[in-house]
């Protein structure tokens, strides 16, 4: 058998899912009911259990999951874990390799993420609503290093766009750097606000010294998001 992991759009909206996509190679068919990834770059998540019979040369999508990154450890060498069965015998577990640059490319990201805040948490914090929009204010908090931290960017989303009154770059160097913002709806279209999988994914681009900017997901608590959802509500519904 042979697997290869790669991420729907869907997956990536969910955060720590991925795809196994797994053929059977072989001339007998066989039934996979668990999958599971193995990689030293990812905490260890249960399997999850399912049941997909593999007749000889067939592919099937299965979804799974991966945990936190490790930081201190390299992602490879990656595999799935599958619990399968043959000819209704006795239960076996296989470790497949995936091939793919899925899981490196996610562990490079999030520990860059984790880099940067780790050296300066970024909040949202005191949001309002008013009539027409949603206020509050972007928060960077020094927790540790010297090394100056700029903010040099923040994207919309998909149904979203933020604008900070500050002008940009910004640099934190010691204490808390706090950017006045404004969410206001970039568009009312009824496909998008039906479709979008991220309707409050906010990329803030951050760097720290002379480093690559880094895209840290703008977070934000169910209380929030409700405020945003209901101001694409009340906005587009006029």
């Amino acid at each position: 058998m042979a697997a290869e992991s790669f991420r729907h759009r869907s997956d990536v909206a969910l955060g720590d899912s991925f795809q196994v996509r797994l053929t059977n190679t072989g001339t007998a068919p066989f039934t996979v009911t668990s999958v599971q990834l193995d990689s030293p770059g990812f905490a260890v998540l249960p399997a999850r259990e399912l049941s997909q019979e593999f007749a000889p040369g067939r592919r099937y999508d299965l979804t799974a999951r991966f945990g936190a990154v490790v930081c201190s450890a390299s992602p490879d060498p990656v595999a799935a874990l599958l619990t399968i069965t043959r000819d209704g015998g006795l239960a076996e577990e296989v470790r497949v390799p995936l091939a793919g640059p899925v899981l490196t490319d996610v562990h490079a990201e999030q520990c860059a993420v984790e880099a940067v805040t780790s050296a300066a948490p970024v909040s949202l914090q005191g949001l309002v609503a008013t009539d027409d929009a949603v206020t509050g204010e972007v928060v960077l908090t020094r927790a540790a290093g010297s090394e100056p931290v700029a903010v040099t960017a923040l994207q919309r989303s998909v149904v979203l766009e933020p604008l900070l009154s500050t002008a940009l770059p910004a640099t934190l160097e010691d204490g808390e750097l706090r950017l006045p913002v404004t969410f206001r709806p970039a568009t009312c279209e009824p496909h998008a606000l039906a479709e979008t999988k991220q309707p409050f994914l906010f990329p803030l681009l951050v760097s720290v010294a002379e480093g690559t900017p880094v895209a840290v997901t703008l977070p934000l608590d169910d209380a929030q998001r409700g405020l945003l959802q209901d101001l694409l509500g009340r906005v587009c519904a006029a």
